[in-house]
């Protein structure tokens, strides 16, 4: 139904919006059969031009996208930050469906406590580390004049695609429990964090004039930064399993 007013701030609507707040003029009743139809799949997963339209372009044209984003065109991407909540809710419940533990892949005696660890602050231990993935893109790209904010939103995409990337070994340990097999499987997920992420800021950084050698050195230079700090997090947070355990 079209109102003269709007029903959320009461200022007088001639189109489909108001002008005011923006909230759709066509309002309706509230009922089981359009919850479970529209509101819930597009509230939640914004399948319609949202959260899809945005992982599709993490895995065609990341960099290039998320410039576009950042810089303002922002209509058609889901949200950064209400996004890696969904991508990291996703995680911990395909990470509970797995039938193979850890320390039986990696081979690793204290891993459990650092599973146990994850599994308890995980969310914490990934977000986390997304301000620092931005100042080290903030002080080895600083040519760009990107500011620290700027990195902050492009690395906690990159973080949305790398977490993606991460769903693909546990999704096989759901329904694949060799662990001699495993064990030589386990290599997919860094092999292509690693290839993703020099992907991901070459497109991005691509646009900023640099010549190509000095964009590539760059980038081996953040590619190294984010693996030695991801393996400086897990050793610290395997510490701090252990330590409280005992």
């Amino acid at each position: 139904m079209n109102h003269n007013k709007c029903l959320n701030c009461n200022n007088e609507t001639e189109n489909n919006y108001c002008s005011h707040c923006g909230q759709k003029t066509s309002t309706h009743r509230f009922s089981l059969q359009h919850f479970l139809a529209h509101d819930l799949v597009h509230g939640v997963f914004h399948l319609d031009k949202g959260f899809l339209f945005t992982v599709k372009e993490l895995f065609t044209r990341p960099g290039h996208s998320i410039r576009e984003y950042v810089q303002g065109k922002r209509v058609t991407h889901f949200n950064a930050f209400t996004a890696i909540i969904f991508v990291l809710t996703i995680t911990l419940v395909i990470n509970g469906a797995t039938k193979v533990k850890s320390n039986e892949i990696y081979n690793q005696e204290q891993l459990s406590e650092y599973s146990k660890l994850l599994r308890d602050y995980y969310k914490l231990i990934i977000l986390s580390g997304i301000p620092f993935y931005a100042l080290g893109s903030y002080f080895i790209f600083k040519k760009t004049k990107q500011n620290y904010t700027e990195n902050l939103v492009l690395n906690t995409y990159l973080t949305i695609g790398i977490l993606i990337l991460g769903l693909i070994f546990p999704m096989i340990t759901v329904f694949y429990t060799n662990t001699e097999v495993l064990y030589y499987l386990k290599v997919i997920t860094p092999v292509l964090t690693i290839f993703y992420i020099f992907w991901f800021y070459y497109e991005y950084f691509s646009a900023f004039g640099y010549r190509k050698i000095s964009l590539v050195i760059r980038i081996i230079l953040i590619t190294v930064y984010i693996m030695l700090f991801n393996g400086a997090v897990n050793t610290l947070a395997n510490k701090i399993g252990v330590f409280l355990q005992h």
